[in-house]
């Protein structure tokens, strides 16, 4: 059985939407499931770009009906924290289209504390929904993760390990 958490929920005043979730899974497992594009495609977008994880590594996330996603990593700090911009379909990063999503990672026993925050949404054009959006987003892509993570999804097992 996979665990539940809580959804995501928006900051309308700090422009942020957050996650906490627990994962019944090893932070290295966590980690390598959020930094290795062969594992992100597994619970996150259909297809993911990542060839360098480290700062100022750039790739793509492509996502069926949006198209791709540029980002850019920022922060990688093995297993702690994780952080990149990203931006909007098709158009190259830029501050009035981009986004930051930092992963923290936290051992807890066997499991693992993983909170998301997604921040910069003050300066697209239409926040609000932005942030609704992305609240709905991080909901159904981080209950993804813990399935992939907890190896409950068949094609899970050996591939996060």
């Amino acid at each position: 059985m996979t665990t539940t958490n809580e959804p995501a929920v928006v900051d309308d005043e700090a422009f942020q939407v957050t996650r906490t979730i627990r994962i019944e899974a090893p932070r290295e497992r966590v980690w390598a499931a959020l930094t290795q594009e062969g594992l992100i495609s597994q619970w996150f977008p259909e297809r993911a770009s990542l060839p360098d994880a480290h700062p100022g590594g750039e790739g793509t996330f492509t996502f069926e009906g949006y198209g791709d996603v540029p980002l850019r990593v920022d922060e990688h700090d093995e297993p702690h924290v994780f952080a990149y911009t990203w931006g909007s379909p098709g158009l190259p990063l830029a501050p009035d289209n981009s986004t930051q999503v930092r992963f923290t990672l936290a051992a807890d026993g066997d499991a693992t504390i993983l909170t998301v925050v997604e921040t910069g949404f003050e300066r697209l054009a239409d926040p609000a929904a932005s942030m609704r959006g992305n609240r709905e987003g991080w909901t159904v892509q981080l209950d993804k993760l813990v399935a992939f993570a907890e190896g409950t999804r068949a094609d899970a097992g050996s591939q996060a390990s």
